[in-house]
């Protein structure tokens, strides 16, 4: 970069170099001794003016340096999102849960819940719904996962969780908040075309990706498919919300229909040879992680489900030694996913 060769020892030169050539300049002189600590301030300002021209362009930056060269263009951070979902309580009969109770996870990380309505048990239960108390992905537990109460019920009312908590997001990292920022640079959004709905889908905190359809149902109509940022189909309360902003700033006289992409299962089945001290679970979970993470790589940038990429995994899993009668969705093909769907993963058997 333009400052690298700025160095303590090439600042240090020049200062002497330019001192009277009848003083002493040896190593231990007075000129020497005072031009130093000079020499070396100013290599850390040219470090620092290095810095300064990174954190001045987008792909450099990170950090408040980059959302204020987004705030340029009008784009910001997008907020972290509180998973939610239902908790069910059980204890004795007519015991009154507030609004705003604690439960949690527990374990060496736990996350932590709050109800967002009051109840009562009856029957000697009550589900009420709630939400993580920070936003991020850690909100979204599985079944079961919630088992720990805080307040005056604790040992007396039980809880879990009969469903998993959805819609956690964490904040909006670096790369993609740059990638949103590349997107407006390189594909200019005016009038309401197509690139203008495409980044008002993506403005909103969960959405990770958009396809939109000009005219698909004639004439000044507007279909948007949307994946959250797992690259699956959103919450419809998601979908309700992406709608509402699109519809507050859209063109007036546009018909707009917003859509979660539909899924496609994805199904794996073959018979497997187990590597020495291999469970047929660890196979499972490594393959089915393995293919899930492969098929959010194609999620509305590549329609075609290869069938070859699919034994790839399998045979890159640790717990895998080799396989057959590999079988996707019941077949030895690729798959074509359809415009506006998306492939997830199904079983894997």
């Amino acid at each position: 970069m333009a400052y690298e060769a700025q160095t303590q020892t090439a600042i240090l030169t020049r200062m002497l170099d330019a001192s009277p050539s009848n003083m002493d300049k040896r190593q231990g002189s007075v000129t020497y001794d005072l031009l130093s600590p000079a020499s070396i301030e100013l290599a850390m300002a040219y470090i620092e003016l290095e810095q300064v021209l990174k954190l001045g362009f987008a792909d450099t930056s990170y950090g408040i340096y980059l959302d204020l060269r987004c705030k340029e263009l009008g784009l910001t951070r997008k907020p972290a999102v509180k998973a939610v979902g239902d908790i069910t309580f059980t204890g004795p009969e007519d015991t009154f849960i507030p609004k705003g109770t604690e439960v949690s996870t527990g374990g060496k990380i736990p996350v932590y819940f709050k109800t967002m309505a009051d109840c009562r048990l009856t029957g000697g239960s009550a589900t009420v719904g709630a939400e993580a108390k920070t936003g991020g992905f850690s909100g979204n537990v599985t079944i079961g996962a919630i088992k720990l109460l805080f307040g005056a019920y604790s040992g007396v009312v039980s809880v879990t969780n009969t469903s998993t908590f959805n819609g956690g997001v964490d904040l909006e990292t670096d790369e993609d908040l740059l990638n949103r920022y590349m997107e407006r640079v390189r594909r200019p959004a005016a009038s309401g075309n197509a690139n203008q709905y495409r980044q008002w889908a993506l403005e909103i905190a969960g959405i990770s990706d958009a396809k939109v359809y000009p005219l698909w149902n004639g004439n000044g109509t507007v279909k948007i498919a949307l994946l959250d940022s797992n690259k699956r189909a959103p919450l419809p309360s998601k979908v309700a919300q992406v709608n509402q902003y699109i519809a507050s700033v859209a063109p007036v006289g546009a018909a707009i229909t917003v859509v979660a992409a539909t899924e496609v299962p994805i199904h794996v089945s073959g018979t497997y040879t187990l590597k020495p001290g291999a469970t047929l679970e660890d196979a499972r979970r490594q393959i089915a992680e393995g293919v899930a993470n492969y098929l959010k790589t194609l999620a509305f940038s590549d329609a075609i489900v290869r069938y070859t990429q699919i034994a790839n995994v399998v045979l890159d899993t640790d717990a895998v030694v080799d396989y057959a009668n590999l079988q996707v969705n019941s077949g030895t093909a690729n798959l074509t996913i359809e415009s506006g769907s998306v492939a997830v993963l199904g079983t894997v058997n």
